[in-house]
């Protein structure tokens, strides 16, 4: 997986952790016994017609009209599946690291996840989990941060 040799490249701590097979950020934060907002999903959006990577807590939504005013965009729109998985040939769909950088994605990150002081994710597979600091994701990934999303409620 492109993530984990990015990772040991760049000469961070992180932990890989194995877990039975998650579809959904929050089904993730459960199996890794980690609450949902330290847990992070990649969201894809099509900002007038160019790709960007959203990173928000499992536990929030994303607002697209929030977002949309912030970028100052004329059209913003959710990536379709089919569309994901070829920008991600290296991952399962819906288990795609937040590393925008390593697929040429600006990144944007909701503020609510920024005073986290780490930061678990998915490793390019259902199955994979990564945890690392936030300081390190945030230096090697550089994202911009907005606010952007509002907590689920069950």
């Amino acid at each position: 997986m492109r993530v984990i040799e990015f990772l040991d490249e760049s000469g961070v701590d992180y932990k890989v952790t194995e877990h039975p097979a998650a579809f959904t950020a929050q089904q993730m934060a459960a199996a890794e016994h980690e609450p949902g907002m330290y847990v992070a999903k990649p969201v894809i959006v099509k900002a007038d017609g160019k790709y960007m990577m959203c990173v928000l807590a499992a536990c929030y939504k994303i607002d697209l009209g929030a977002l949309k005013k912030q970028l100052g965009a004329k059209s913003l729109e959710l990536a379709e599946e089919s569309e994901i998985g070829g920008i991600f040939p290296d991952c399962d769909l819906g288990a795609e690291p937040p590393f925008g950088n390593l697929y040429d994605l600006p990144t944007i990150m909701d503020k609510a996840l920024e005073k986290d002081d780490h930061i678990t994710f998915q490793g390019g597979s259902h199955e994979r989990a990564i945890r690392m600091s936030m300081d390190d994701y945030r230096k090697l990934v550089s994202p911009r941060v907005l606010e952007f999303s509002y907590h689920m409620t069950t």
